[in-house]
């Protein structure tokens, strides 16, 4: 079987996958296949989020099942030098689901949502594990839109003690107008935590702990940013200095 064109579209599968093997899509698999109007012997490109994706062709599709038949695997990586752990404050509307969108596409390793004190939504465990997993979803989605094979996790909600109880890596980056330095100014770090506060920031005594923890403040431009805003740019100027350019 040939390998598969490269501009197929691209699906994420939580499978095993091994060339010449015949799998069965999932159901979300399967409405894109439906909206895509794709019929048997369709190109398409499938990963797992383990690294590499491989070329597969749809073999049947229908009510009895969509299955598709692997071709070979491409050892394609599309990952930032720069490891880049965004730890959010959790907001309302579709303020989150649109940070992490697009902080998946621009290349961010990890996505910590966490409940602060400004944070205006309040969730229950239940309801909690619920947006998580909604949250995954979304940075599936972004990986198969821009060509990413590793989705980014997406942690469980914590508190912001939680959070900075926790051992961390590298460079710890709190955004704040009150930051002495700029980004430009630090030393390069192959590890990146990006701490951003939810509407209204971060209250002052969560900055305070913050720093006392070792988070540096860092200042990005004299104008405030909105909570959806703040980790595009800065993970998007990150990239130019220490990653991707």
């Amino acid at each position: 079987m040939p390998m598969t064109s490269p501009s197929a579209p691209r699906l994420h599968v939580d499978a095993l996958l091994a060339p010449g093997a015949i799998i069965e899509l999932p159901p979300h698999v399967v409405r894109h296949v439906s909206a895509l109007r794709l019929a048997p012997g369709a190109d398409i490109t499938l990963f797992n989020g383990q690294g590499g994706e491989y070329g597969a062709r749809l073999e049947r599709v229908g009510r009895g099942g969509t299955f598709a038949k692997i071709a070979a695997y491409r050892e394609s990586e599309r990952e930032s030098p720069l490891s880049v752990t965004l730890a959010l404050g959790v907001s309302a509307g579709d303020r989150m689901d649109v940070a992490i969108q697009k902080s998946t596409e621009l290349g961010v390793t990890a996505i910590q949502p966490i409940e602060m004190e400004r944070s205006i939504v309040r969730l229950s465990a239940e309801r909690a594990e619920r947006r998580m997993l909604h949250w995954q979803a979304v940075a599936v989605s972004a990986c198969e839109q821009c060509g990413r094979n590793r989705v980014p996790e997406v942690r469980p909600l914590i508190s912001l003690d939680e959070f900075l109880d926790a051992p961390m890596e590298g460079a710890r980056l709190l955004l704040s107008p009150q930051g002495e330095r700029g980004l430009r100014d630090l030393e390069r770090a192959n590890t990146v935590t990006l701490l951003i506060g939810p509407e209204g920031g971060l209250a002052p005594y969560e900055r305070e702990r913050a720093t006392s923890l070792g988070f540096e403040a860092v200042r990005f431009g004299p104008r405030v940013l909105r909570t959806e805003t703040a980790p595009l740019a800065v993970i998007a100027a990150l990239q130019a200095l220490w990653g991707d350019c």
